[in-house]
């Protein structure tokens, strides 16, 4: 019986095709060196491109905030408040490890000065705490805790301090130099140094207890600055002013523009520009996208309930590695100096969820084929190789080719991961993602921007024959450093929980009595995702709500949430009036004040009347907006029986 060869499959006759054609056109031994393109704008330094590789870190925020329950100390708060009653720098480590963080910042020193590692320069520090008995060191237990962990180890270091007596003098400058050198001398290697943009307003300031304002770049000198931690820390990255090698995204919500370039025009910041960049700017400068897995900053047990859950997380990471920016995820330790075990294991379930959807290329196995190829070291099947220094391109002048990947059969995959080699620029301006699916070709995305990655989340899983990129509009040819197919796994529901905090009020008997514009009842819904918006307010015409508690009740303070929205237009309130009454017609004085940082940190404040008092009715006034708007908004309202 004579037996037929088997007929080739479709795929091993492209590349017997793909290898005839190389080994025809160009003798393996005769190949003549190609060179690499050249370089196009701006482009990472080195610190800078082994900063884009990490992509997912930890903020620490853990000082005396935790012990006053406050956002942003004034700089009065006795060291002797500082005492966790279980620290363990492992714990949150693993924690951070569990989620799938690849480093942590730690703020070594917030606003209100106190030092968490034992410094010489202030008594305002971890020396005059009864932690250990004076003999603590929080900074160096981390940078311990993360080097056996396996973590990189940042530093936040405000360069506001509403302690030191000389804060807005030449003094004070030399003072903060010195704590830089100190925290970069003593803790090992840093992979960042964060500096906050907050500075200057009022503060204790040595007893003076006044407001001081300063002109922060021309005060600090920040190129120098920025000079004195490259010298100590060369390959750490500085995070905010001009000159740094990160800037801010522009928001503290966990989103990055879309599209999110990492450059820059070479003029200090701004806001507006920040949190999508500006193609073609003079300087690398990407975005870090930070956000706090709790409402606050710090740790507030009245926010217990409000922990993002695993889905949100994977939105955050979504709206943040996916758009090529790195995720900066804060976890706040409680009292103890732990993470908090829901926030625990609310990462557990994200970490988990990011390392398996992550897990398996799908595109392994793939024949790459391409429009165009540069030559010998820049071939196709160069996107499939797991090597972060090599790359696909097309010859100079072929700015809109297409690269497509044959797939092995039954590949069903709902994430696409595009990766530009960025040692030679953001190259890309816009593209194509194209599936061939049933024989017919139709396009699953079109967006601009690849640079460090761009991750594309499809509506359900599709089994594709073949996968093409691309390239709709680049001034040069393409350098193209990966293309990957991932299976998302959602991860497992954590259940929320209720308030650990016995002081904190239930809303749930709360009802708005009047308001100066409709939809006040989104205060009470204890959801920060819904929003009172409305007209700001004017000279004259302040924008009030009165809230019946539903019973008489003993009442220590207010809360108010803003919006932590990306919101066009609004802008949460600068300052409050509030009142109290026992049987709404009699009102009685409750306090008055600004909201520090309101517009920025957008995260709960809290604030206490002079002491506890019985009341049944709150009024709160709002005289204008934390900044230029047209609408005001708000989240919510709460707040607080006294502490037993």
């Amino acid at each position: 019986m004579t037996v037929a060869p088997p007929t080739p499959d479709r795929r091993r006759v492209v590349v017997a095709g793909l290898a005839a054609t190389a080994a025809a056109a160009v003798p393996a031994v005769a190949r003549p060196r190609i060179a690499a393109p050249a370089p196009w704008g701006a482009v990472p330094s080195p610190r800078q491109w082994r900063w884009h590789a990490r992509e997912r870190y930890a903020f620490v925020h853990f000082s005396i905030n935790t012990f006053t329950d406050k956002e942003w100390g004034y700089g009065d708060e006795d060291p002797a408040l500082f005492d966790p009653a279980d620290f363990s720098a492992d714990q949150i480590v693993g924690a951070a490890k569990a989620g799938g963080m690849r480093g942590l910042v730690l703020t070594a020193k917030h606003h209100d000065g106190f030092c968490l590692w034992p410094t010489t320069l202030t008594d305002h520090c971890i020396r005059n705490a009864p932690y250990k008995g004076g003999k603590g060191d929080i900074v160096g237990e981390m940078a311990a805790a993360c080097r056996r962990a396996g973590l990189a180890f940042g530093l936040y270091l405000s360069p506001w301090d509403r302690n030191h007596a000389d804060y807005g003098r030449p003094a004070y400058v030399e003072y903060f130099r010195r704590q830089v050198v100190e925290l970069c001398t003593r803790y090992g290697e840093l992979f960042e140094f964060w500096f906050d943009g907050a500075n200057g307003g009022d503060g204790y300031y040595g007893g003076a207890r006044e407001m001081r304002r300063i002109d922060a770049p021309r005060y600090y000198d920040w190129p120098a600055i920025v000079a004195l931690v490259h010298r100590h820390q060369p390959m750490a990255c500085t995070f905010d002013p001009l000159g740094s090698d990160i800037r801010w995204v522009g928001n503290e919500d966990g989103i990055a523009g879309d599209p999110c370039w990492p450059t820059m025009p070479d003029h200090p910041y701004v806001q507006a520009e920040g949190n999508s960049g500006v193609r073609g700017g003079a300087l690398w400068w990407p975005a870090e996208t930070n956000t706090s897995i709790r409402p606050g900053w710090f740790h507030h047990a009245d926010e217990d309930s409000k922990v993002r859950s695993p889905d949100n997380l994977v939105r955050y990471h979504d709206t943040s590695v996916g758009r090529g920016t790195n995720m900066h995820l804060n976890l706040p330790p409680d009292r103890r100096g732990r993470i908090p075990d829901q926030d625990a294991r609310i990462l557990k379930s994200f970490g988990d969820a990011i390392r398996a959807s992550f897990a398996t290329d799908l595109a392994q196995g793939a024949v790459a084929a391409a429009s165009h190829v540069r030559g010998p070291g820049f071939e196709p099947a160069r996107v499939l190789d797991g090597d972060r220094e090599t790359y696909w391109s097309a010859p100079d002048g072929v700015t809109t080719p297409s690269l497509t990947l044959d797939l092995p059969p039954g590949r069903a995959f709902d994430l696409v991961r595009i990766r530009e080699y960025l040692p030679l620029g953001v190259r890309v301006t816009r593209f194509a993602v194209d599936a061939e699916v049933d024989g017919a070709w139709r396009t699953l995305a079109t967006r601009e921007c690849i640079s460090a990655q761009r991750i594309i989340r499809l509506p359900a899983p599709i089994t594709a024959r073949r996968v093409r990129l691309r390239i709709l509009d680049a001034p040069v040819c393409p350098a193209i450093g990966e293309v990957s197919l991932f299976r998302s796994v959602a991860p497992v529901p954590v259940p929320a929980i209720v308030s650990s905090d016995p002081s904190v009020l239930s809303i749930a008997g709360w009802r708005i009595v009047s308001a100066s514009a409709p939809g006040a009842a989104a205060l009470l819904d204890d959801d920060a995702g819904t929003v009172w918006v409305l007209p700001a307010p004017t000279p004259g015409a302040p924008a009030t709500v009165t809230v019946d508690l539903g019973v008489e009740q003993v009442v220590a303070g207010f809360t108010l949430t803003p919006s932590r929205h990306v919101m066009d237009g609004a802008a949460p309130p600068k300052g409050y009036v509030a009142d109290t009454s026992r049987d709404g017609r009699t009102w009685r004085a409750g306090a008055a004040g600004e909201l520090p940082n309101i517009a920025y940190a957008l995260s709960t404040q809290r604030f206490a009347f002079a002491a506890p008092r019985p009341m049944r009715y709150l009024r709160l006034a709002f005289a204008e907006t934390a900044v230029p708007a047209r609408r005001l908004a708000i989240a919510g309202i709460g707040g607080f029986a006294p502490r037993r």
